[in-house]
């Protein structure tokens, strides 16, 4: 059931990113960035709070609960068969799908999330052999992927070479990477890394207000709830700034913004008022992943070919979860490691559970898990730098081809003093 639901999301993200393309950044209207991925951390934030349910519904309510969701996805599927344009036809020969580049990428990431997901509770850690020998087994397919797909790309650029039947055009063209002198994998990684940050926040808050300040899940979710009118205003934002703005500066914004909220936990008093630390970091944190993630899928959108804008999309998403699990497996290896050692000076052997751990000495714990998301959030403010020349990626053909001209005018301008002198 997991599988299909994650099946469905992916679909979901990557296929529309043409049809916004098509239809917003390179029609004549506004480009507002009304894309799904702009809405993605409030979706998230969504997420979480139906996931409190369980915990404080009875049975017969959280089943009608789940056919509620149903429903609405049920509409969904109904509204897109009026709203949705039909696609244009692709343009590709070969339409065969590369299973044996399907079969390394899924058989590595799946290694490489569950060891990354298991590594805090498992027994040793990483001097488990078995951890270790997962790892690498996953790396190690991930890197042949990439590998069989630079073979398939070099293959498909060779004309002269005959079809086989196990030579099918790549999943992912590695030069893909190199999009925008290599700006496109610039921005997947930043977003890899914001979401870090972004995760680190929302799964260590609802652990803070539960766990140690012993909320129930439905006071936790009404302290997270400016997260959904901090994401509408996000979205108006950035409509407004996208096409006015380098985009360099609204992905450096975004991402110190992200782990700015990380500061008001990493430093955060049990005592102080929720108004003074819980509420501004509830709006900072998805101001941040909404000016990165709207700003980031509309530069991946303007800089792939129209036969690329699915891949790209899912690269992109696919990107974000990889992120989500490093920034959890991070951060709890450094809230265990501080616990621990917290624990122990207090005379508490440090093998103990969170659960079990002295109240004294969790604090510090929680703060150090924030100090984690306030690094990666910091990180991608600092990898900004190679986005530097992206300039602004809410344009239209009308605004292209006026910067065009006037490049050309200064250029001819400059021609004409040069002559001159």
């Amino acid at each position: 059931m997991r599988g299909i639901q994650g099946i469905g999301a992916a679909a979901m993200i990557r296929l529309p990113l043409a049809f916004y393309r098509r239809h917003f950044l390179l029609g004549p209207h506004v480009p507002l960035p009304s894309q799904p991925s702009l809405l993605a951390p409030n979706r998230v934030s969504l997420q979480h709070r139906f996931q409190q349910l369980p915990h404080t519904v009875d049975q017969p309510f959280l089943e009608k609960s789940f056919v509620l969701l149903s429903g609405f996805t049920f509409a969904c599927l109904i509204l897109g068969f009026f709203a949705i344009d039909e696609d244009e036809p692709s343009t590709e020969e070969d339409r065969r799908v590369d299973w044996i580049g399907a079969a390394l990428i899924t058989c590595g990431l799946i290694l490489v999330v569950f060891v990354l997901s298991d590594i805090p509770t498992a027994r040793d850690g990483w001097r488990n052999p078995h951890i270790v020998g997962l790892f690498f087994t996953g790396i190690l397919l991930v890197l042949l992927f990439a590998l069989w797909q630079y073979y398939l790309e070099r293959r498909l650029e060779n004309t002269d070479l005959p079809r086989t039947r196990w030579t099918a055009p790549p999943l992912m063209k590695p030069s893909m990477w190199t999009h925008a002198d290599g700006r496109f994998a610039v921005m997947q990684i930043i977003a890899c890394v914001n979401w870090a940050a972004f995760s680190c926040w929302l799964v260590w808050v609802q652990i803070y207000y539960q766990t140690y300040l012993n909320l129930t899940p439905i006071q936790t979710m009404l302290r997270i709830l400016p997260m959904f009118f901090s994401g509408v205003v996000a979205n108006i934002i950035v409509a407004l700034i996208i096409g006015r703005i380098d985009v360099v500066y609204i992905v450096a914004v975004g991402t110190l913004l992200t782990g700015c909220a990380n500061i008001y936990f990493a430093v955060i008093d049990p005592r102080a008022s929720y108004w003074a630390t819980g509420f501004p970091s509830a709006c900072l944190v998805v101001l941040g992943a909404d000016f990165t993630f709207a700003s980031g899928t509309m530069f991946i959108s303007k800089v792939s070919p129209p036969n690329e804008q699915s891949v790209a999309g899912g690269l992109f998403q696919a990107m974000t979860q990889i992120g989500s699990t490093i920034g959890l497996s991070v951060s709890t290896i450094v809230f265990n490691w501080v616990l621990k050692a917290q624990s122990s000076s207090l005379g508490v052997s440090g093998d103990q559970g969170r659960d079990d751990a002295p109240r004294e000495s969790q604090p510090k714990a929680y703060q150090a898990a924030m100090w984690t998301g306030f690094a990666f959030g910091i990180l991608c403010t600092m990898m900004c730098v190679f986005l530097r020349g992206v300039g602004i990626v809410g344009t239209t053909p009308t605004q292209e081809a006026e910067e065009v001209d006037r490049q050309g005018h200064e250029s001819r301008h400059e021609k004409e003093c040069d002559v001159h002198v």
